[in-house]
């Protein structure tokens, strides 16, 4: 922007008309308000104004701006209050997806320590372990003749292996039918996501049978993890050579904790230790199980990608018994694949922060405390960044296709977030991906991934972007 140019104000910008104190607030469905914000982009432009009450809402569709925009944190903004504030309410201790300031910054480094890329190299043995009885689970299911229910079968997976990598509790429900822990997490993050876009907070005035179930499904995380915690500081004086050498995050976050004299941000307290063994939960589970849904889903319509992937799958890696992390990470197609499911179908398309500083975002004159929703998927679904950019084309991820490279995909595509706050599960996440698909590609064939009915399958926002009610029929090799 040039010196002098004007600024605009949020409340000039386009978009669209709202109603008298509710704003655009009944233009939009909850589950779909992704795409209802992402067609209002298209029809704006990069920068547009909502509102959901009286506040104006500034909109982003721009990915350099946002790119900008994400960069600028924690200094010049932050996530939601409101999520912050409905979190607590809910009994939910936050971690560091959700803390800022200070309190973000003492954690950052403890939890980056556990999840960087030689530490996640560590505890390959223990997602192995995972996948093959996932192999086992569907072996039985194919045999069976039974069809698999993606979601919650790989929020089993997901959950299993969260627990046994991070907090060193082999929970085990893809061998049992005792699934106690994902029936309470799957409440939590739908409910969060319910109440942050409700129009009216009912539930501080009326709790429902459903408020009431969420309270109970709450405390009983809370009790699980209070327990996590406790088995991993027993397991730690038990055995001083743990201290040294930390299996999984858990006891890794712990030590971390436990020496971290303070410094300028103070010190990590076990409340906020507690809070990211749920975060990890929550988070662990919910987005790598939704984005290898997508990735099935996506895979199964177009066929000579399958072809190629599994083909890539058999020659590089082998089969189950010859995995190791060297094979996996050779899998340069399917984690191309991986990228464009991503692209295409984030598990969040968009992201809200505050403003923690008067700044600018363009020509648009941002105060302090003004909310700023990032239209995430915009640019990544733009002709202008993306040749035939709604086609599944996993090719443009390697370079070896029409399309822009890899590196330049990558500045466009943000299905990690970007800047400092950027996913520290990255690495784990997309080495779950590649693990499980790897090991369904190796020892099965796909002959259906589809909604019932063969209906076009939907999107659906609760708290991440899911795929509604796809099931999947398998055979052996």
């Amino acid at each position: 922007m040039s010196a002098g140019a004007t600024l605009r104000e949020i409340a000039e910008l386009p978009g669209p008309r709202g109603w008298p104190v509710v704003g655009n607030s009944l233009q939009v469905k909850r589950a779909q308000i992704h795409r209802d914000v992402e067609r209002w982009a298209e029809q704006h432009g990069p920068l547009f104004h909502i509102s959901f009450g009286p506040r104006p809402v500034l909109c982003v569709a721009d990915h350099e701006m946002i790119s900008a925009l994400l960069r600028d944190r924690p200094d010049g903004f932050r996530r939601s209050t409101v999520l912050e504030r409905i979190g607590k309410e809910m009994g939910l201790t936050p971690g560091l997806f959700g803390a800022n300031g200070d309190a973000w910054r003492r954690q950052r480094r403890m939890v980056m320590g556990a999840f960087d890329p030689g530490h996640v190299r560590a505890y390959f043995p223990s997602l192995l372990r995972v996948a093959k009885r996932l192999h086992g689970r569907w072996q039985r299911a194919v045999q069976g003749g039974a069809e698999i229910e993606l979601q919650p079968e790989l929020m089993r997976f997901t959950v299993d292996a969260i627990s046994g990598l991070a907090f060193g509790a082999d929970v085990n429900t893809l061998e049992s039918d005792d699934e106690i822990i994902q029936r309470h997490l799957d409440k939590i993050f739908p409910a969060l996501f319910r109440r942050v876009f409700s129009v009216f907070p009912i539930w501080r005035y009326w709790r429902s049978a459903r408020d009431r179930e969420l309270e109970h499904s709450v405390a009983e995380v809370n009790a699980a993890i209070a327990g996590f915690v406790a088995d991993a500081r027993a397991r730690l004086t038990a055995d001083v050579e743990r201290r040294a050498h930390p299996p999984n995050l858990l006891e890794a976050m712990i030590v971390a904790a436990e020496s971290d004299t303070g410094g300028p941000h103070g010190s990590v307290t076990d409340a906020e230790v507690s809070g990211n063994v749920l975060t990890m939960l929550l988070a662990g589970e919910d987005t790598t199980a939704n984005t290898l849904a997508w990735l099935l889903h996506l895979l199964h319509a177009h066929p000579d990608a399958l072809r190629r992937a599994r083909d890539e799958v058999r020659s590089v890696a082998g089969n189950l018994d010859e995995f190791t992390p060297e094979r996996i990470g050779a899998l340069d197609y399917l984690e191309a694949c991986a990228n464009e499911a991503m692209r295409l179908k984030p598990v969040a398309p968009f992201q809200v922060v505050e403003a923690l500083r008067d700044t600018t975002i363009g020509d648009v004159r941002v105060p302090k405390d003004s909310v700023i929703w990032c239209v995430m998927r915009h640019d990544s679904l733009g002709e202008r960044h993306f040749p035939d950019a709604r086609a599944f084309r996993p090719e443009r991820w390697l370079g070896d296709g029409a399309a822009a490279s890899g590196a330049s995909a990558k500045r466009v595509s943000m299905p990690f977030g970007s800047g400092p706050r950027v996913c520290p599960g990255r690495y784990l996440a997309l080495l779950e991906i590649k693990l499980v698909m790897a090991m369904l590609l190796a020892h099965f064939e796909i002959e259906r991934v589809a909604a019932p009915g063969d209906a076009e399958v939907q999107e659906q926002m609760a708290f991440t972007m899911m795929p509604i009610g796809l099931r999947m029929r398998l055979r052996e090799r």
